[in-house]
């Protein structure tokens, strides 16, 4: 019992002095936030409002990714709506989806884990140290948690960008065979 404790504390000592183990600290109060608010926001319509950054930042992820790829967005809406026996927080309609823009601009919102990732980087830099402005970033970070994952809708768009998995096998076939054959 007390090599298993001593083995704990030695763990925990290394993640401690570990960079990222300092981020999971840090980000734990916003996962937690985040598993709150996706309780309560299937309880009442009210809680939608704490997913609202979330939405802006997943609905601004399509549309940027979109306009970048030459999938010409056309519209942007954050206001949630009834779809069925379930809410649509948001919506980016894009005219010109294509078999090259399709997964970049359907998946994009997976970039959204850079932001708490990025912000729990910043605020331990010196070691995982909470002040009270930390409270207000908890709140912020949550609804990304809850934001960053394609909707089934955006996987099926991304499905219209096939040829990159024909391609992507075919540069990693080349590049295996390249490599393992002998010269």
């Amino acid at each position: 019992m007390l090599a298993s404790v001593a083995q704990l504390a030695q763990c925990s000592a290394a993640l401690r002095n570990c960079w990222i183990g300092d981020a999971i600290v840090y980000l734990m109060p916003s996962m937690l936030l985040a598993g709150l608010i996706r309780f309560l926001a299937a309880r009442h319509a009210f809680f939608f409002l704490f997913q609202l950054a979330g939405t802006i930042c997943h609905e601004l992820a399509h549309f940027t990714v979109g306009f970048l790829t030459g999938a010409a967005p056309r519209s942007f809406s954050v206001i949630p709506r009834r779809v069925g026996n379930s809410w649509e927080l948001g919506a980016v309609i894009l005219a010109n989806v294509r078999w090259y823009n399709a997964a970049p601009a359907a998946l994009a919102p997976m970039l959204i884990i850079t932001i708490p990732l990025g912000v729990a980087l910043w605020r331990t830099q010196s070691g995982v140290h909470f002040a009270s402005f930390d409270i207000a970033l908890a709140f912020l970070l949550a609804p990304q948690f809850l934001s960053f994952m394609p909707s089934v809708t955006d996987w099926k768009i991304a499905l219209h960008s096939w040829p990159y998995l024909i391609l992507g096998t075919g540069l990693w076939w080349l590049l295996t065979n390249a490599y393992l054959t002998p010269k």
